[in-house]
C-alpha cells in the first residue's frame, strides 16, 4: 500500500518561520537553523523522499517532539531548506550587476551559481516551486537576478520573463545532471560504458532507411560525448542561444525607445 501523501506546509506557519528568528534555541537547546541544516546534509545525502521528522531528530540525537517545538511538520521545514540553500547564492544583492560584460554577463553569472547550487543539492528539483513560500534569501535572489535587468527598455513582465527563460533552462538541464548520475549509480555503469554496449546494436538497427537522420546525429552526438547528453554542453549551449534572443529583443526596445523620444 502506498504512504499517504505528505501534508502540505501552511503558508502563513512557512512565512512566520522564514521570517522569524533561526539562531534563537528552544528549552532543549535547538535553533530552527540546526534543524535546517541537519534536514539539508540528510537530504542531500539520501533525497527529500527520504527525508523525516524522525531522520532530522536521530541526527541531532534529540527526540522527535523536540522538533516539533520549532517546526510544525514536514512541509514547513522544506520550506525552510529551500530558503536556506540560496542564502549563500549571492555575496550582495549587486553581485550580479557587478560582473563583466554587463547585463548578459550577469545572467551568464546567474546561471552559472544557479546550476552549481541545483548540482550541489539535487533534492531542490523534488520541491514545488509554484507556490513556495516566499522567504528573505528567495526574495534577495529575486531582487539580485532583476536588478542587471532593470533600465534595459524591458518591462517589468519582461524582466520576469527573460530571467524566468534563463533559470528554466538551468533547472532543466541540471535535473538532467541529477537524473544522468542516479542512473549511472543505480546502474553501475559510466555513461561511456553503457554507450559501448548499446553502440552496436543502436547502429545496425538505426542505419537503415527507416530513421536516416535520427541514425546519424543520435550517432554524432553518442560518439562525441560517450553518452547521450551532455548537461554541462546543454547548459552553455541553450544559455548563449536565450542569451542571444534576449540580445535581439534588448536592441528592440532601445531602438522603440529612441523612436519614442525622436
Amino acid at each position: 500500500m502506498a504512504g499517504r501523501k505528505a501534508a502540505a506546509p501552511d503558508p502563513a506557519r512557512s512565512l512566520a518561520l522564514l521570517w522569524g528568528s533561526h539562531s534563537k534555541p528552544g528549552r532543549s537547546g535547538l535553533t530552527v537553523r540546526a534543524i535546517v541544516d541537519a534536514a539539508i546534509e540528510l537530504a542531500d545525502g539520501e533525497g527529500l523522499e527520504a527525508l523525516s521528522m524522525r531522520m532530522v531528530a536521530d541526527r541531532l540525537k534529540v527526540g522527535t517532539m523536540s522538533l516539533y517545538t520549532h517546526v510544525p511538520g514536514k512541509g514547513e521545514l522544506t520550506d525552510l531548506m529551500f530558503d536556506r540553500v540560496y542564502g549563500d547564492l549571492y555575496a550582495d544583492a549587486d553581485e550580479p550587476s557587478k560582473q563583466p560584460g554587463g547585463w548578459r554577463g550577469a545572467l551568464e553569472f546567474i546561471a552559472r551559481r544557479n546550476w552549481e547550487i541545483l548540482t550541489a543539492h539535487p533534492w531542490i528539483h523534488e520541491v514545488p516551486t509554484m507556490r513556495t513560500a516566499l522567504g528573505p534569501n528567495i526574495t534577495r535572489k529575486y531582487e539580485a537576478e532583476l536588478r542587471p535587468l532593470d533600465g534595459l527598455g524591458l518591462t517589468d513582465v519582461e524582466m520576469d520573463s527573460a530571467l524566468t527563460l534563463v533559470l528554466t533552462h538551468v533547472q532543466g538541464t541540471a535535473r538532467a545532471g541529477a537524473e544522468q548520475l542516479r542512473t549511472q549509480r543505480d546502474s553501475g555503469l559510466t555513461d561511456e560504458e553503457w554507450w559501448r554496449q548499446i553502440s552496436p546494436t543502436l547502429t545496425a538497427v538505426m542505419s537503415g532507411t527507416h530513421f536516416p537522420v535520427a541514425g546519424r546525429v543520435g550517432t554524432a552526438v553518442g560518439e562525441h560525448f560517450q553518452s547521450a547528453l551532455d548537461p554541462a554542453h546543454a547548459l552553455t549551449f541553450g544559455l548563449t542561444t536565450i542569451l542571444d534572443g534576449l540580445t535581439q529583443l534588448v536592441s528592440a526596445r532601445a531602438q522603440d525607445h529612441q523612436g519614442q523620444a525622436g
